[in-house]
């Protein structure tokens, strides 16, 4: 009888310590994966931070995928997408490349853009395009320069090297800078400004 006690008792002990192996396993899955979790959320909220912010120490990020917005209550002023960059914390400069994006005018669309870089100057919110820009205006009119250069709301927007402005297949306008009005209606070209009208009809 005794023998037969000592048996189960040994069985009890083997299956509490078999318990208590696979309790540990599971708890500390749990926390490497808590902690994977946790890594990943201040990972990705120091980057945002720092894309806008900085820090006092110097830090460079090259990232995938990159989106930036600016909203001011609750109103919408421009938004940018790139497929990937990186963000001088001295300079406070996200630099961007195979860029996207567009300007607002009271929460709508105004004016849409992309270029092959960009950069976001959080000092001095500015924006700067370069290299093969395109730009469709909300009226359907298209501008094509080599730099784009957006400094507020209220402020113009300046583009130069080898402007060129088409709409409608009837206006073709090429100059060597322009300035597109902070409301996005109007256009002004300067240096050897040359406009050509073309009949509806009419193949350019």
């Amino acid at each position: 009888m005794k023998k037969i006690l000592n048996q189960i008792k040994e069985k009890y002990q083997k299956t509490n310590k078999k318990r208590f192996y696979i309790a540990l396993t599971g708890t500390l899955a749990v926390l490497v994966i808590l902690w994977a979790f946790l890594s990943a959320l201040i990972i990705t909220r120091n980057f945002n931070r720092e894309q806008l912010v900085g820090t006092e120490n110097k830090q460079e990020l090259d990232v995938q995928s990159v989106i930036l917005v600016e909203t001011k209550n609750d109103e919408k002023y421009w938004e940018i997408y790139a497929k990937s960059g990186s963000y001088d914390s001295d300079n406070k400069i996200a630099f961007l490349n195979n860029v996207t994006g567009n300007f607002y005018k009271d929460n709508e669309v105004s004016m849409s853009f992309e270029s092959a870089k960009g950069s976001y100057n959080e000092t001095k919110q500015e924006i700067i395009l370069y290299d093969n820009i395109h730009i469709v205006i909300q009226d359907g009119t298209s501008l094509f320069c080599d730099t784009l250069v957006w400094s507020g709301s209220d402020n113009d927007i300046t583009v130069d090297g080898h402007v060129k402005i088409v709409k409608d297949n009837q206006l073709l306008s090429t100059a060597e800078k322009g300035i597109i009005s902070s409301d996005y209606s109007k256009f002004k070209i300067i240096g050897k400004a040359v406009t050509k009208l073309y009949d509806s009809k009419e193949k350019k």
